[in-house]
């Protein structure tokens, strides 16, 4: 049996993990408008959107939980904040509606709920058009009270999951230097955690960290590591964090460091129109799972690498992958 079998044969283990994902929650909402129903204003010189259907679906942090709960693990946990609002409103049915457990999502009045709106205009073609989005975000650090509460429920569930995922993506996010320090915390006593940070990378320890090429050369104040060089990072990053670490490179797959060997897994070979939107949480919903459900890092880093591949085909849209359809893709290539 070779490999590609042998972790096939393992996907059923993937039932058997509880994990969690603290972090920044971002609602995406899509508005289509049909131009060809605009009319001229009478107050402005404009033609307005009119806006014939809207979809919204789960991002940021959000995404990471739609893609692990796909994947049919024991138990999916969210730990945020919302603001007390319609975007609130509706983001919380999605994550019910996938599967997760939302008692950890905090409501505080004086927030936001993070929200990107994508407008997309279509005319006489076929052809779509995406505008400039529309973001609701917040602007000031989290209240003391609500860090103190989403501390007091990350305390509260931590002994009973197998892994908890990191969403550090906001300026002014949930992810604060106290909440980082309780998550190394948890990380020094046993507790698997996997951190995906989009500009704070290089402040964590004794954690999993999966940046990108550009995010993990923030964390050496430099630009985007080309390629011959992410190994190398990747060792880096795993000497300054004291575990393992991953440095994701699109269709270059992924560099791993553990035990002071870096090793190159390469992507999933992908035909056709792709939409990375995404790709990176896919990416650590997989990793995540398959790490909650016992397999090796390197097994893991595989299925990481397949999740991907499936939802990079799904295209404007932040796509989740299926056991089926992470078995098919690991049975295609």
């Amino acid at each position: 049996m070779n490999l590609r079998q042998s972790i096939i044969q393992s996907l059923p283990r993937l039932g058997n993990g509880r994990l969690a994902v603290l972090g920044d929650f971002c609602l995406d909402a899509y508005w289509h408008a049909d131009m060809r129903r605009s009319q001229l204003s009478r107050e402005t010189p404009h033609y307005p959107l009119p806006i014939v259907h809207e979809r919204y679906s789960a991002g940021g942090a959000g995404n990471v939980v739609a893609n692990l709960c796909a994947l049919e693990p024991a138990a999916v946990h969210c730990i945020g904040v919302f603001g007390d609002d319609w975007r609130g409103k509706i983001y919380g049915e999605i994550l019910k509606d996938v599967g997760a457990e939302i008692s950890g999502i905090l409501i505080d009045s004086s927030r936001v709920t993070n929200t990107y709106i994508k407008p997309l205009r279509r005319g006489i073609s076929d052809v779509i058009y995406e505008d400039p989005r529309m973001d609701f975000t917040n602007d000031a650090p989290l209240a003391v009270a609500t860090e103190d509460r989403l501390l007091e429920h990350l305390d509260q569930l931590a002994p009973s999951i197998d892994v908890l995922c990191i969403c550090d993506q906001m300026i002014y996010g949930c992810v604060t230097p106290r909440v980082r320090q309780r998550v190394m915390e948890w990380a020094q006593k046993g507790l698997t955690v996997i951190v995906d940070s989009r500009d704070r990378i290089g402040e964590y320890r004794d954690v999993i960290v999966k940046p990108n090429e550009i995010e993990a050369g923030r964390a050496f104040g430099e630009t985007a590591i080309p390629p011959e060089r992410l190994g190398d990072c990747a060792l880096r990053l795993s000497a300054r964090t004291g575990r393992p670490a991953l440095v994701t490179a699109g269709e270059n797959g992924c560099f791993l460091a553990e035990n002071g060997k870096a090793t190159h897994v390469p992507a999933f070979h992908v035909e056709g129109e792709i939409d990375f939107c995404g790709a990176g949480d896919s990416f650590q919903a997989g990793l995540a799972c398959a790490m909650a459900a016992g397999l090796p890092l390197a097994e893991a880093a595989i299925i990481a690498n397949a999740c991907a591949a499936v939802t990079i085909r799904k295209l404007h849209t932040t796509g989740t992958a299926s056991r089926k359809e992470l078995e098919a893709q690991l049975l295609e290539n």
